[in-house]
This record gives C-alpha cells, structure tokens and sequence, in this order.
C-alpha cells in the first residue's frame, strides 16, 4: 500500500508478517533501503504515524527502529527525525547509448535561431496569463484549441497573410506534423485515396501522408513552383506557394488561379503549408493562397519557425465542411493542445510582441541570407543559390560537371558541417539536379560566420 507521511517520503512498504511483523517491517525497509527506494538523508515516518498506517502496535515500530539503526540502515538524532543513514555508494548504473555530438556548424534547415527566442516577451506574457486564468484552464477544453488564441490567430492571420479565418473554424494542433497527419486521415475517411505532394517535396511530410493510409502521387515542380496539371486521381494536394520547400520558388498568380479552380471543379481539397510565409526579404510577404479559395483550401501555420519548434504549437484554418470530423479526429488524438502556451501565445499576438519579434527575425535573417549569397558569389562562384529572396533556407545547385552530393556530404562530414542534400527531397532521386539545402537561419547567435566559411570549404572542389 502506498502511504503518506507529512514531512516523510511516499514509500510503498510490503510487510510480510508471515515470520512475525516486527521481522516483516525490517526486512521490508532493508529491501526498500538497499533498491534505493529510500535514498540516504530520505526522512522515514515517526514510530506514532507508521504504526497508525499499518495497524501495528508502536512498540513493534520502535523496536524495528532500534534493530535498523543498529545496523546502520537508519539513523536518529535526539528530538530530531529518524532519516535512512549514509550507505555505500551505488554500484554504476548501465551506461547509456553515447548520443551523436553536435556539429560544429549547422546549417541544416528547418530551424529558427534558438539563441533570440523571445524570451523576456513570452515571460511577460506568461505572468501576465498566470495572474488572470481562472481554475478551469487546467481542465480538459475544447479539441479546436482555446477561444483566445483562435480569435488571436484570426485577427493576426487576416491582417499579416490575408486569410479568411473565423475562429470558429481554426484548430490549433501539436505541431504542423500533427495538423497533416490529422487532416489526412480526416480525408480518408471523407474517400480520399491519394494526395498530390510537390515533387521535389518534404520527405518527412509524405511520410505523415503514407502512415495515414494514403498514396503519395508526384506533382512536379519548376522555377515557377508546383505545376498545375491535373494530379491524376488525386482528391487533394498539399502546396507551399509563399516559398516552395525546397527549391525556393513562390508560386505566381495565374497558377494559384489554376490550383483554386482545379479544387472547386473537381471537389479536390488543397493544403496550404504556409511554414515560413512571413519571412520575405524583397518586398511584402504574399499573401495567401486561401485568401482566393477559402472553401477549398486548408491554411496550415505554425509557431516552429517564428518562434521555436519545441512549443508544439499550429493551426489549421479549414473549410466549414471540414471544421467538425478535424476537431472530433483532434479530440480523439490527444483531447487537445496544452491551454497554457496557447494562452500565452494568444497573449503574445494581442499585445503586438510577435509582431514586433517577427519584423526583428526578418531582418536578421535577411541579413543572413545576403551574407550567404555575396559569400558563396565571391568564394565559390560556380555554384548558383536558387529561389527567391526569402524563407529560412536556400537550395544551393551544383555545377554539372563538378563534385556530386555525395562527395559534398562526405566533406561536409570531414569539415564538421551538418547539411541536407537535395536527393533526400525526391521520390525519385535518379538523374535529377545536385543541391544543398542550407538552412542559414540554423546556427546560434555569432556561429554563422564560421559555419559559412565551413560550407566554403566543402564547395571549394566544385
């Protein structure tokens, strides 16, 4: 039985009285004691409380107490409390599997500068939340995420992206995985059978597709972004229009018009993965593609690149048709995302501090993202940075002729450079264009430079 003593440790003791029960409580605390269950300095329950506990006379407790700390189990201070005594140190425990070290340099994408996480601004906030949620926060709440941040989220998604959102039909998720996980299987149930994906694409985002039970089907992409031809028997299509991942393309007007009026005639469901639409460096972000379509297209955001990966913070912005089987689909995953870094984030949004943390990342990385180019130009000019003016990486081609992806990534390997290969990114990678993926957003702080000068260094034999 587990038991609990005011000031004591929480012990479960089993007390075999088979050979008597002052015996039974000793032999039950040198078990206890010995599989370091009670650590040495752990405070035990007086002889009063333990006899109350486990209906033994107090006289019985007393003297397993006397036999222990004549052992050198236990140890008593006059008028102080009886606490386990100092023993042997432990034999070593297994050692674990070493993990991978860090790189010196990464350059890997997908990641914003952990180093200028709003911190002072998500504590204010956070004090802020702390000092006015009523007990019910703790609870269980709606699988659509908390009302605050979805009218937050309305608000600024409008205003910033120029998407249609009522908050009524925004879902917050655990992370944009979790949002196209959810959704796919939404759509498989709805008598989805294949989704087009950007080919090349997130290798890990067709994965989620796959696992949720339906067939990837390629949808090509040019300098231009994904191709609107029809996509086979595809019922829906996941784009990155604003900074197609990874080459780097926007997706220009006359195709979202085609992509929007694909949807409408065919019943098709598009997926807008907006994960970095808010980091454009050569003029105004473009605005969304939902904004042309909201009935048949799925916006999806995340905090992952604005803010840190490791908030598990998204959201969906769905059609009215989807609102209800998403949410049920949510509820039944994990009841809901935790209420607290919603509620801060919502707090965040309202007092303008995201705003004015994401004006400061888009500077920052700008800057990065010039360095970049002016550097690999002067230093390594034959190989060419592809796409526009934005986002949080850069696919950096090879030349024909020169070293391959696999020879880039040994030394990258030699140089202490992590970095991601354009193959990784095909469904078939045989005879395609050799690249990079270079995420300069990646390195902490004043890392960059050195991680530049690493990427140099493995270009160098291009």
């Amino acid at each position: 039985m587990r038991k609990d003593w005011a000031g004591s440790v929480d012990l479960h003791l089993d007390v075999d009285a088979s050979g008597g029960r002052r015996a039974g409580l000793e032999r039950a605390f040198r078990e206890a004691i010995r599989s370091r269950r009670l650590a040495p300095g752990d405070v035990v329950p007086s002889t009063r409380a333990l006899a109350a506990e486990l209906g033994l006379a107090r006289g019985t407790v007393s003297a397993a107490y006397d036999q222990l700390t004549a052992e050198g189990y236990l140890t008593a201070v006059p008028g102080g409390r009886t606490r386990v005594a100092a023993g042997p140190a432990p034999p070593p425990a297994p050692a674990e599997p070493a993990s991978a070290e860090a790189p010196a340099h990464d350059l890997l994408p997908g990641r914003p500068d952990l180093s200028t996480f709003p911190s002072t601004a998500w504590l204010r906030s956070t004090r802020r939340v702390l000092a006015s949620a009523p007990p019910g926060v703790h609870a269980l709440g709606d699988p659509r995420g908390r009302r605050e941040l979805r009218e937050a989220l309305a608000g600024y998604l409008g205003r910033a992206r120029g998407v249609h959102a009522d908050p009524a039909r925004i879902v917050v998720t655990s992370g944009y995985a979790q949002s196209l996980g959810i959704l796919a299987s939404v759509l498989r149930d709805l008598g989805t059978e294949s989704i087009a994906m950007e080919e090349p694409g997130h290798f890990f985002h067709r994965a989620i597709v796959r696992r949720a039970g339906l067939a990837v089907v390629p949808l090509p992409v040019d300098e231009r972004g994904a191709r609107p031809d029809p996509p086979g028997p595809a019922g829906a299509a996941v784009l990155t229009p604003a900074h197609q991942y990874p080459t780097g393309a926007t997706l220009p007007p006359d195709r979202r018009r085609a992509f929007a009026a694909w949807a409408r005639d065919t019943g098709g469901t598009i997926v807008e993965d907006d994960y970095d639409g808010e980091f454009r460096y050569d003029r105004q972000p473009v605005g969304a593609l939902q904004g042309t379509a909201p009935d048949r297209v799925v916006y999806g955001g995340t905090a992952s690149k604005t803010l840190a990966p490791a908030l598990r913070l998204a959201w969906l912005v769905l059609p009215t048709h989807l609102v209800e089987p998403f949410a049920e689909a949510k509820r039944l995953a994990d009841a809901h995302t935790p209420s607290l870094a919603q509620l801060v984030l919502a707090d965040l949004i309202a007092s303008h501090a995201y705003d004015r943390h994401v004006r400061a990342a888009r500077l920052r990385y700008r800057r990065r993202r010039d360095l970049l180019v002016e550097t690999l130009r002067d230093r390594v000019p034959p190989v060419r940075v592809q796409g526009v003016a934005a986002g949080l990486h850069a696919l950096v081609l090879l030349p024909d002729g020169g070293q391959g992806e696999g020879e880039a990534m040994r030394r990258a390997a030699f140089h202490d450079l992590a970095l991601m290969p354009l193959r990784d990114h095909w469904q078939d990678p045989r005879e395609r264009p050799q690249g990079l993926v270079v995420g300069y957003s990646t390195p902490v702080g004043a890392a960059y430079p050195a991680a530049l000068d690493a990427l140099c260094a493995v270009l160098a034999q291009t």
